[in-house]
């Protein structure tokens, strides 16, 4: 029988970090190898499981500050861009894999990850859903078949401690859509409407926000014609949804190559170049 994957992860005592050890705690394929957290957490010091609300895990929160000093495969990291690619860093150094489900990187950081990809396997996706993957191939789809004769709208929902807008998922939706349609979002997104906006104009496509409350993640976009409308929505109610794909990607990732993948590749459903 193989030996489990030696799982890290970055910020877990955030509400996600607590998600992730309960996953890989359940994962039969991985250990729990290490769990971090920033220098001078609370978190520090205690059990990384009883903190998630599950059983002991014999694993006590490190400070990010010793992670060179942690044997592990694989580190998953939901954190925030910053603490993020410091981690990177790490992995590389380590020639360990990561996980990255972190979003809002900006140009330069985005640069960082390519070039780590050069040296060890990074999985990186804005959703590490099964379900929201899939559904990226049906926009894909659904795009490429109705074109400009419909009018198109990416709505998404998320709990009020939520900092990017618009999510990062919705985001990758828009890229699926104006991709689909031979575009750059970069020239099709409006991202705002307010006051006297005009008539809509052709080949647009519409990001709404909303945010409050708990709502996990809800995304729907929304395809009108005249005469009929098309609605393609993914709702999760548990973010076990995320954190269980998440450590199925880092199970995936532990044997890879160097190279930069998404979910799509861990899923199986990627299209690659031959």
């Amino acid at each position: 029988m193989a030996k489990p994957v030696k799982v890290a992860i970055n910020g877990a005592a955030g509400r996600m970090g607590r998600e992730l050890v309960i996953a890989c705690l359940r994962n039969e394929a991985l250990a729990l190898a290490a769990a971090f957290e920033a220098p001078g957490s609370e978190a520090i010091g205690r059990d990384a499981g009883r903190l998630a609300g599950a059983d002991d895990a014999g694993v006590a929160v490190d400070s990010a500050a010793d992670r060179g000093d942690r044997d592990f495969d694989v580190l998953v990291d939901f954190t925030r861009p910053a603490p993020c690619v410091e981690a990177l860093g790490d992995c590389v150094a380590a020639g360990a894999a990561i996980v990255i489900g972190t979003t809002g990187f900006d140009d330069t950081q985005l640069e960082r990850i390519d070039a780590a990809a050069e040296r060890i396997a990074v999985v990186m996706a804005p959703n590490f859903s099964a379900g929201v993957n899939l559904s990226l191939k049906l926009l894909e789809m659904a795009a490429k078949a109705l074109g400009d004769s419909f009018d198109i709208e990416v709505l998404e929902a998320h709990h009020r401690h939520k900092v990017d807008a618009p999510s990062g998922t919705a985001l990758r939706m828009g890229e699926v859509l104006a991709e689909a349609t031979g575009r750059e979002l970069s020239d099709c997104a409006v991202y705002a409407r307010q006051g006297h906006t005009g008539e809509r104009e052709r080949g647009t496509i519409g990001f709404q926000t909303l945010r409050g409350g708990d709502i996990v993640g809800e995304h729907t976009v929304l395809f009108a014609g005249d005469g009929e409308r098309l609605e393609i929505t993914h709702k999760a109610s548990s973010r076990q949804t995320f954190a269980g794909g998440a450590m199925r990607a880092a199970g995936w990732a532990a044997s890879r190559p160097p190279g930069r993948y998404d979910m799509n590749d861990v899923l199986g459903i990627a299209e690659r170049a031959d």
